[in-house]
């Protein structure tokens, strides 16, 4: 599946993400924070819209139980919890794609999404790891992520000029050349949130983007202030602020996977009732 941008984005996005590749760890983490933690989130922050209203209450409850027993497991058990994290993060990214293309390319796309940075940065990626879960990966971990990276970057480049799709082009590109933190970034708002968060958009049936942000707002920005609490609380252990960027995104993901599937509305294969001329 191509997908389409202004080249003026995508031109902001690569000179962005080529700026932060050279810079320190701090540098890399915060364009990490911006692309993931803020454009990313856009998605998400729609949860609550894509749920029958009579559902809601439970849906919050079982959102905000699933967040605080992920979080207080990684506080605890970030070495058990960050394995978890990624393997769920890796089965999400593959369900999510389009059930137009074969299941293989969605499964290679989801673990590619994981896997395929440390293909070329071995040291920098086991670093990543390291800072997360708080203790150094087994090598032999780091080795199978490198190896199952190689095949998958082969076959979503392979699949990239088959169906001449710059954008998965590039973004395997990134996933291989760029250091981890920016490489996965990259890939994971081209390949996963900008088009789950368009495809979110059409399904609640707001007229442009604007409209979008505008109706999920209150929530977005719920998100971004108990993100950055989550980051803040972290950092007493942890003071690059990897760990509590991984710790922010998974306790606002995992229930994302976890419980919004089982609550959305035909999961996500129907549009939603048409927004009010104020919502628009």
């Amino acid at each position: 599946m191509t997908r389409p941008a202004p080249a003026i984005g995508w031109g902001l996005l690569a000179a962005t993400a080529l700026a932060a590749a050279a810079g320190p760890l701090a540098v890399q983490l915060g364009f990490a924070i911006l692309a993931i933690g803020v454009i990313g989130m856009a998605h998400g922050a729609s949860d609550l819209h894509v749920v029958e209203p009579a559902r809601r209450a439970a849906f919050l409850v079982a959102y905000t139980a699933v967040s605080l027993v992920c979080l207080v497991w990684w506080a605890l058990y970030p070495a058990i919890a960050l394995p978890l994290f990624l393997a769920a993060s890796a089965i999400h990214f593959a369900a999510e794609e389009p059930r137009m293309h074969p299941a293989w390319h969605r499964w290679t796309l989801g673990i590619g999404l994981i896997a395929t940075p440390a293909l070329l940065h071995p040291v920098g990626y086991a670093s990543l790891l390291t800072l997360a879960g708080g203790g150094a990966p087994p090598a032999t971990m780091v080795t199978l992520l490198r190896m199952v990276g190689a095949a998958s970057g082969a076959k979503l480049l392979v699949d990239a000029v088959d169906r001449r799709d710059r954008a998965l082009a590039a973004s395997v590109m990134a996933l291989v050349f760029l250091p981890p933190l920016i490489g996965f970034s990259v890939g994971f708002l081209v390949l996963h949130a900008l088009p789950q968060t368009e495809g979110r958009r059409r399904r609640m049936r707001c007229a442009s983007h604007r409209a979008y942000i505008r109706t999920i707002g209150p929530m977005l920005l719920a998100a971004l202030v108990l993100a950055t609490a989550i980051a803040l609380f972290f950092l007493r252990t942890e003071a690059s602020g990897i760990r509590g960027l991984f710790a922010a995104l998974a306790a606002l993901a995992m229930p994302h996977l976890l419980v919004t599937p089982g609550f959305g509305r035909d999961h996500g294969t129907r549009p939603l009732p048409r927004m009010t001329a104020k919502a628009r």
